[in-house]
């Protein structure tokens, strides 16, 4: 029995060795420790033999397959490790594959943009948080402790943190005006400086809204700041991200931040003014709120309204990137396809 366990151990190692891939390394493999391979024939005949014998002949067997495994194991790396890693023989005459660049996505373009023309102004950028808090959100905007945008429906708060109030009441930031305050707080007056991020809130997604997305505040805070030098920031801003003089119109609006506020349309460069969806069909589009800053705000951020004032605007970039491109759906923008976005390179 001795002599058949050597002559097993002789062949199956010859076997192995001889194996030319990892397919036929496993035949062998199960040809050598299978369930019906003589070495598993030896294993069952130990019921037929006297202790000594059996003690003797079934350490033997399973020393052989040990042994079995660990040079199946060890062919099985030189084979991998010596196997080419073409499928077919390469011809280096062929021309090599383009490597595929990336792109700044279109809304980061118009941002670096916008960085651009205000920074030619002498403005500073401006950076916070997404996770912002109830009183730089609502309280040091002069919001109104009943203010819906302080609902759920609006506003996303932290879990854990919603029966809080103040600081201590967090959510993702509704807008970027509570930067504002956070700003003048540390740098005081006079200011001048813009703040680029993303805002979060709970609406419903159409082809105009989306649940996230950026906004492109702007800010200057000097004494004796005159409404017609927001007006004239506004034109010369649009007409740097667009390259053209840009019709705008200003309609009385209502922001507790501002005194008095404004919405800012632009003309729908999707229609030239002449009404699409993206517009809803009246030509012109709402790309801004804006404002002179509201003299609770100038209290808040610890300055005195009766010698400083100032001016908002809040630019809503994707509805920039739509102008400048022509696009109808603001959700194609959060889709991440390629498709779509390789157009903007």
């Amino acid at each position: 029995m001795e002599k058949k366990l050597e002559d097993i151990l002789k062949q199956g190692l010859e076997k192995i060795t001889n194996s030319k891939n990892v397919e036929e390394l496993q035949n062998v493999k199960k040809e050598l420790t299978g369930k019906k391979s003589p070495l598993s024939e030896v294993l069952k005949s130990l019921g037929q033999m006297d202790i000594e014998t059996k003690k003797n002949i079934g350490k033997k067997a399973t020393d052989i397959r040990n042994t079995f495994n660990e040079k199946v194991e060890e062919r099985e790396k030189e084979i991998i490790a010596s196997k080419s890693v073409l499928d077919k023989p390469l011809d280096i005459t062929l021309p090599g594959n383009k490597i595929k660049s990336g792109g700044l996505h279109p809304v980061t373009q118009m941002c670096y943009d916008l960085n651009d023309a205000f920074l030619s102004l002498g403005f500073e950028v401006f950076s916070e948080d997404d996770i912002s808090s109830e009183k730089y959100a609502f309280d040091n905007l002069n919001f109104a402790k009943d203010h819906p945008a302080r609902q759920m429906m609006d506003t996303y708060w932290i879990k854990g943190t919603e029966d809080k109030e103040s600081n201590e009441r967090l959510c993702l930031r509704p807008h970027l005006t509570g930067a504002s305050v956070r700003y003048l707080l540390k740098h005081g007056a006079p200011a001048r400086f813009v703040y680029p991020g993303r805002v979060y809130r709970n609406e419903n997604v159409d082809s105009g809204h989306e649940r996230a997305f950026f906004q492109y505040e702007a800010l200057i805070v000097d004494k004796n700041i005159s409404f017609s030098s927001g007006m004239v920031m506004i034109k010369t801003i649009l007409e740097k991200v667009f390259g053209r003089e840009v019709k705008v119109r200003m309609r009385e609006g209502f922001f507790p931040f501002t005194e008095p506020g404004y919405e800012i349309d632009m003309e729908c460069l999707v229609c030239n003014g002449k009404g699409c969806k993206v517009c809803k069909h009246n030509g012109w589009i709402e790309v801004m709120p804006g404002g002179v800053i509201h003299p609770n705000v100038l209290k808040s951020a610890n300055l005195d309204p009766e010698v400083w004032t100032g001016f908002y605007i809040n630019i809503g970039l994707e509805r920039l990137v739509m102008m400048r491109y022509g696009v109808d759906d603001i959700r194609l923008f959060h889709s991440a396809d390629l498709r779509f976005l390789e157009q903007f390179k």
